[in-house]
């Protein structure tokens, strides 16, 4: 029976509502806006809750209000008054069991842990997963998930990047709308059903990575205004004013945010967080919020002994996030439509710069298209180069939430795509120097659509909301009614279908791509753990037919040939070297030295290859 362990991680900031046994809970809010404080404290269970009674915090420095409450513990209820008026959540609550707009919930930060062998993951071992939480199962909750994670073990995969977790209106969001970021969505199971799955991935011996948004807050139950100086009006983000990283308050605000990203380094003993859409960050201070992050992440690693990774989204092509501000690593969307365009042929919206073999050429060469090279779609230079940097650094996909669900149905690949594009899509991925993300049910050539999708309580915000997703369409030329993000049927639909591999044999489509996933997936750690495709050790070449595109690698004692068909038609290889073995196949070899490479095919030659027990499709 493995022990367990309780751990009372050190609050550094002291915003919420803490709980301690035998001393009772103390409340701290940052308040600038208010000339005085009161909580509100509520039965446990009642209901409706009726107040116990109020209590006037005492005012301290730097606008914080506190006060020590004995008898008030785990399970309490709780709003704030401000100035005689309104009853608002914690805007640092930890839990939120009725939702963005009901009282708070005292919630205790201990956890029996049984993961304390767990050492974390090296960054070279990762292969991402991208899940969300409330459609990767039927049921939707952090239970469910556990559940699943034989599969996930089956499949190679190594760390799980959970979309946002952060308390949002309603009962389905895809995360991004989460107004309490220290809060753990409450139909998901709240922080101990989110600490329980946490336990249980690290057991399973898989990493888990949160996404967390600190560009902006969702429009509603967002009262942190009512609070203080958490916004600004200098700046201007797709989603309104920008949090305020860098005027007048931005300390405590930059601190409230650190917090957070601390709460999940080390109370839930996260192992990485994916931060989105940095370039949405306003910050111009001389310490910019990403740099202060990536130092207290770099102290946090010394002060508990473990390592943690800070995964940025950016759509800039910037190198500098990760040569100067603390980032371990990038989503580089660059690859992604370099691939997308040449498996699809779609050629609108920003899809525009890309459709050329040359692209995906420059891609495994540096990094990206865009490395201060004319943008057609943005109409100016764009980007900056990434030579020297570790090609590990970028995290690349052939899907992810982003470019299914913004598609105006939120289509994935396998319902348009045949079975060979699919395979040749994975090893593009898979068979990259980068560090790769599959989206949840790929592996199985999953075609239930990944639409947008919401629960927000106001219509006049609905109606916004539609607007403003067809708009985002019309760029690409989707035209026609877009599907309603509103509507529970949406999302249901959104739902993956385990059922499909679970009644599938090794005859069918979706067993023979699992199978093919984990093969690949097998593969892919054998040639990053010799750095077979670490620049420097690679050459990237098209091929005869101008259709194909070919990696080779010479670092003693392997060498590594890989074929990537793009092609209609099939093409003649002729080979003269080494003597080297197929490693994977899903076109057709044809004799020892000549191969015939299929129509959107992949090949893998190699030396001192491992073992697949001999089955190489």
């Amino acid at each position: 029976m493995k022990k367990k362990r309780k751990m009372n991680p050190k609050n550094n900031n002291g915003l919420g509502a803490h709980f301690t046994t035998g001393l009772g809970t103390r409340f701290e809010v940052w308040a600038p806006r208010a000339t005085s404080v009161e909580v509100k404290l509520y039965g446990t269970k009642a209901k409706p809750f009726s107040v116990k009674r109020s209590i006037v915090l005492t005012a301290e420095a730097g606008d914080r209000y506190t006060t020590v409450v004995s008898d008030v513990g785990a399970g309490d209820r709780y709003t704030y008054v401000l100035n005689g008026k309104g009853e608002f959540p914690d805007p640092a609550s930890r839990f939120q069991p009725q939702g963005v707009h009901g009282p708070s919930q005292i919630v205790r930060s201990d956890f029996e842990w049984s993961d304390f062998s767990w050492k974390g993951m090296d960054p070279r071992e990762i292969v991402f997963y991208e899940c969300h939480i409330g459609t990767f199962t039927a049921e939707g909750t952090f239970v469910s998930a556990e559940s699943r994670l034989s599969h996930l073990k089956e499949l190679g995969v190594t760390a799980i990047e959970v979309m946002p977790v952060a308390q949002f209106p309603g009962a389905r969001n895809w995360g991004y709308d989460g107004v309490y970021p220290f809060a753990v969505q409450n139909s998901y199971g709240g922080p101990e059903g989110f600490k329980h799955f946490i336990n249980a991935c690290h057991e399973a011996g898989i990493a888990v990575y949160l996404d967390v948004v600190y560009n902006h807050l969702g429009p509603e139950g967002n009262y942190l205004a009512q609070f203080g100086d958490y916004f600004t009006q200098r700046y201007k983000t797709p989603w309104g004013s920008a949090i305020n990283f860098d005027g007048p308050g931005s300390d405590e605000v930059r601190r409230f945010f650190l917090s957070n990203a601390r709460q999940w380094l080390e109370e839930f003993r996260i192992d990485g967080l994916r931060l989105d859409a940095v370039h949405a960050i306003c910050d111009f201070s001389a310490f910019p919020f990403l740099e202060e992050l990536g130092s207290m992440k770099s102290k946090l690693e010394l002060e508990l002994g473990r390592s943690f990774q800070l995964v940025a989204e950016t759509d800039l092509n910037d190198s500098r996030l990760i040569r100067h501000q603390g980032i371990d690593a990038q989503w580089a969307d660059d690859f992604h439509h370099a691939l997308h365009t040449l498996l699809t042929g779609e050629a609108r919206g920003y899809y525009q710069d890309f459709g050329s073999l040359d692209c995906l050429k420059k891609v495994y060469s540096q990094g990206v298209v865009f490395d201060g090279s004319w943008s057609g779609f943005r109409n100016s230079t764009h980007g900056r180069p990434y030579d020297g940097l570790e090609r590990r650094r970028l995290v690349v996909c052939s899907q992810n939430h982003d470019q299914i669900g913004n598609r105006f149905l939120g289509d994935r690949l396998a319902a348009s795509l045949s079975v060979e594009k699919l395979k040749l899509a994975a090893a593009c991925v898979m068979l990259s120097p980068f560090t790769p993300l599959l989206f949840m049910g790929e592996e199985w050539g999953e075609k239930a659509p990944f639409s947008y999708f919401i629960d927000h309580s106001d219509p006049d915000l609905l109606e916004a909301v539609r607007k403003g997703r067809a708009q985002e369409f019309s760029s690409f030329g989707w035209t026609g009614s877009a599907l309603d993000p509103a509507s529970e049927e949406v999302f249901s639909r959104c739902k993956i279908d385990w059922k499909t591999l679970a009644g599938s044999n090794s005859e069918t489509t979706s067993r023979a791509l699992f199978e093919f996933y984990k093969k690949l997936i097998f593969l892919s750690k054998w040639i990053r753990r010799g750095g077979l495709l670490e620049e420097g050790h690679v050459q990237v070449k098209v091929g005869q037919s101008g259709r194909s595109l070919e990696l080779v690698s010479d670092v003693a004692p392997s060498y590594l040939r890989c074929f990537f068909s793009f092609n209609d038609a099939p093409e003649e290889i002729t080979y003269s070297g080494p003597n080297l073995e197929i490693l994977l196949d899903s076109g057709g070899a044809k004799s020892e030295n000549q191969f015939q490479l299929r129509p959107w095919s992949v090949l893998v030659l190699g030396s001192g290859g491992p073992d697949f027990g001999g089955d190489k499709k």
